[in-house]
């Protein structure tokens, strides 16, 4: 054989040699994004043209938040602020779209005090979705459901369950895990909560 056949046979052999590894690193990078953004993962490949789009977004989102200062709430800070998201819960009896209303500045406080950047709400909820990707999907509903109500076309029980969705993230927010515990991002998604009204015994969380 001449020689520019063993050439060619030996660029081949590179080519799947290098194909492989590729197909190698992809696969593990779906896994680990998979694994550690869960429902998010798949929200954001069915939103994307293509999984690798969806994953390069996915990256993006975690390189941001790695050059975020992030910090948890001290002591008298969180229960500052479960004392305000009592409040706001009863509220929501005599005026539940003023609850609803401060439920979400609530939320933008906690986010602002931990650290995240506030100023715009995809990029808030990109940003959570690190930290927090079982419940962003509920921060992403309860926010629609709030802009309907405002605009004439919700009702108190769409109002209702923004609260709900709300408060699934306040708590994570206010109440991050112990340095024994798993991240959020970490976690299996928790089962849905079947309370009939947006209030919850805070002494059951304690």
């Amino acid at each position: 054989m001449p020689t520019w056949g063993w050439v060619l046979i030996a660029i081949g052999i590179l080519a799947l040699v290098l194909l492989g590894v590729w197909q190698a690193v992809s696969r593990r990078r779906t896994g680990r994004l998979r694994n550690e953004f869960g429902p998010e993962y798949d929200r954001a490949v069915e939103g994307a043209d293509s999984r690798g789009d969806a994953e390069d977004e996915l990256m993006r989102r975690e390189r941001r938040h790695a050059s975020l200062e992030l910090r948890p709430l001290a002591p008298e800070v969180r229960r500052r602020y479960e004392d305000k998201w009592d409040a706001v819960q009863s509220m929501f009896v005599d005026n539940p779209a003023a609850a609803v209303a401060s439920a979400d500045a609530l939320i933008q406080a906690a986010m602002s005090d931990r650290g995240y950047p506030v100023e715009d709400f995809e990029q808030r909820v990109a940003d959570i979705s690190v930290d927090h990707p079982q419940v962003v999907e509920n921060y992403r509903e309860g926010h629609r459901l709030a802009e309907a109500s405002a605009s004439g076309d919700g009702s108190t029980d769409d109002l209702r369950q923004a609260m709900r969705h709300y408060r699934t993230l306040f708590h994570e927010l206010v109440e991050p895990p112990a340095a024994d515990e798993p991240l959020a991002m970490e976690r299996q998604a928790a089962p849905e909560e079947t309370a009939d009204s947006p209030g919850r015994d805070r002494t059951a969380r304690r």
